[in-house]
């Protein structure tokens, strides 16, 4: 494997890596390259125990300051030099893409790398490319969510404009159900990784259909290739709360064929010149529609479930492309299963649990290769809303995409909170 110590500078910096952002650090020391981490490394943004270990240099700094991560990001590079720089969670994926135009390092182009995070700048893109995707209105105000109503029609979805994991996302059959998830979307003062909503959202058509999600990236010359196909468990409606994914999907080659023509179609369209994507379907009758696109893994353990289904390595790659390797360089491992699955532990009603059961022998079975908390016994359990309401997952192996689906079943019915 070729190793980039001796290369220019030999480290890779990572922006506040976060959910699979961590796998990164560990990903670019097997690729010989040291680790920098800049992270605010306080409140929200605190950098999880599990991850220092990965962490050869750590800058304290405000990733939600882009001028001093800008300035903290060049001295590094002015004394050490930068093989390469990835955001560690989807907020930095635009101030990375900046940092690494200031800095001549490989990255998404500045002039389109909003359209990767704004989900009304995304719409407008993919309407320019002459791509399908369901009726939108973007809206900031009351009186304009009435007019992108009108415009979409009900039942429709509302979604912030710029957040992440599900938050605020919500089906409305009416406009009083329109506005009052607005109002609450509006009143939320609750920091995500120290920011807070802004009010922009993005009113748009309710697409009846299983939802996907693909996983790919674009290597340092510009070729796509998509990895994995994920199918996605979702709680019910009006919330969107995303309760299991499954790697592979289980789809006709006809209909993967489709899904993949178009995941290209939108990767090239929305300007994923380098590095991973993560691309949300809806799959209807006549083909797939975009439900939205993030330059980076996928959350949730995807990028693990797919190395376990296909032995290959969305992190050794998202940092390969970054640095100018090969993906050729990049070692390709064997699949550990057909399919490889994870299911979320949920407590539906409850504010908060005394005692989980059923865990032990969940973990005792052979096909599981993971179930952990995330909640301890006490502590308040969020309203099913969004992801924040997952009290912890269990993550395993399947013959079969049946088999995948029978076994979740089972670990929602035997395991429990009381």
């Amino acid at each position: 494997m070729t190793d980039l110590r001796d290369a220019h500078g030999g480290r890779v910096l990572v922006v506040e890596p976060m959910s699979s952002g961590a796998a990164l650090l560990r990903a670019a020391h097997d690729l010989g390259l040291e680790t920098v981490v800049a992270s605010y490394d306080d409140t929200d943004r605190r950098l999880p125990d599990r991850v220092r270990g990965d962490i050869d240099t750590l800058v304290t700094v405000d990733t939600n300051d882009e001028g001093a991560l800008l300035r903290a990001a060049t001295r590094l590079h002015a004394e050490g030099g930068l093989a390469g720089v990835l955001p560690g969670f989807e907020f930095y994926v635009p101030v990375v893409a900046r940092i690494a135009a200031g800095l001549g390092l490989a990255g998404l182009a500045e002039e389109s790398v909003d359209q990767v995070r704004d989900k009304t700048s995304m719409r407008r893109r993919i309407d320019a490319a002459g791509l399908r995707a369901p009726r939108h209105a973007p809206a900031a105000s009351p009186a304009e969510l009435q007019a992108a109503a009108g415009h979409v029609g009900f039942p429709c979805v509302l979604k912030p404009a710029d957040s992440a994991g599900s938050i605020h996302v919500s089906r409305a059959d009416n406009l009083a159900e329109l506005r009052a998830a607005y109002r609450i979307l509006a009143d939320d003062q609750r920091l995500d990784l120290g920011r807070r909503l802004d009010g922009r959202v993005l009113v748009e058509e309710y697409l009846d259909g299983p939802e996907v999600s693909v996983e790919g990236y674009v290597s340092a010359a510009g070729q796509i290739t998509i990895v994995a196909v994920t199918s996605k468990l979702l709680g019910p409606e009006p919330y969107f709360v995303e309760l299991g994914h499954i790697v592979q999907a289980d789809l006709t080659g006809t209909q993967r064929r489709a899904v993949e023509s178009y995941v290209t179609d939108v990767v090239a369209a929305l300007g994923v010149t380098v590095g991973p994507f993560h691309c949300e379907l809806r799959l209807l009758a006549d083909g797939p529609v975009l439900i939205e696109l993030g330059a980076r893994m996928g959350g949730d353990h995807i990028p693990e479930l797919v190395e376990i289904a296909t032995g290959v390595s969305l992190p050794h790659l998202a940092v390969a492309a970054h640095v100018g390797l090969d993906p050729r360089d990049v070692p390709l491992g064997a699949p550990r299963a057909k399919h490889a699955a994870i299911r979320f532990f949920t407590a539906p009603g409850r504010t908060r649990y005394r005692t989980a059961r059923g865990l032990d022998a969940l973990r005792a079975r052979p096909d599981v290769l993971d179930a952990e908390l995330y909640l301890r016994p006490g502590d308040e359990i969020p309203p099913d809303h969004d992801f924040r309401c997952r009290i912890g997952h269990a993550l395993y192996t399947a013959d079969s995409y049946a088999d995948a689906l029978e076994l979740g079943n089972l670990i929602d019915l035997g395991v429990s909170f009381d």
